[in-house]
Formats: structure tokens, C-alpha cells, sequence
């Protein structure tokens, strides 16, 4: 639910992991909060020397065709 969502949005700004957390699971959280939160990626892919944005972009640009609705279940 959108409750259920924002809570969990919330919760993540402050969450501190006893361990560190994989790239990957970062990479997937934030790939699903931009598409519940703004849809389809609607940017250009960051340059070269930008590692870390190209990184965000492409696990946003790979879940292209998510509903909103899908992406919060996988959020939470």
C-alpha cells in the first residue's frame, strides 16, 4: 500500500545496517523507489567518468515497463 510504501521510504533515511549492504541491494532499493516514485527513467544516461550515476541509471532504466504499484511492493 502507499502507506506501507512512504513508511518504508522513511525508515530507510535513517536505517543503519549492523553490516554493510551489497551495491547490488542498494542499487535494486534505489532502482524502485525512482520508478514508484517518478515512473519510467526520464533522464539521459550519466557520462562516462560518472560511475555511480551510470550505475543508478541503468538499475532504474532495467526496471523500464514496472508499475508504480510493483515497484512499492519491492521497496517494502
Amino acid at each position: 500500500s502507499e502507506e506501507a510504501f512512504q513508511a518504508a521510504a522513511e525508515e530507510a533515511k535513517t536505517f543503519q545496517p549492523s553490516k554493510t549492504v551489497p551495491d547490488a541491494d542498494k542499487l535494486k532499493l534505489y532502482a524502485n523507489y525512482k520508478q514508484a516514485t517518478i515512473g519510467d527513467c526520464n533522464t539521459s544516461r550519466p557520462g562516462m567518468f560518472d560511475m555511480t550515476g551510470k550505475a543508478k541509471w541503468d538499475a532504474w532504466d532495467a526496471l523500464k515497463g514496472t508499475t508504480a504499484e510493483q515497484a512499492r511492493q519491492n521497496y517494502i
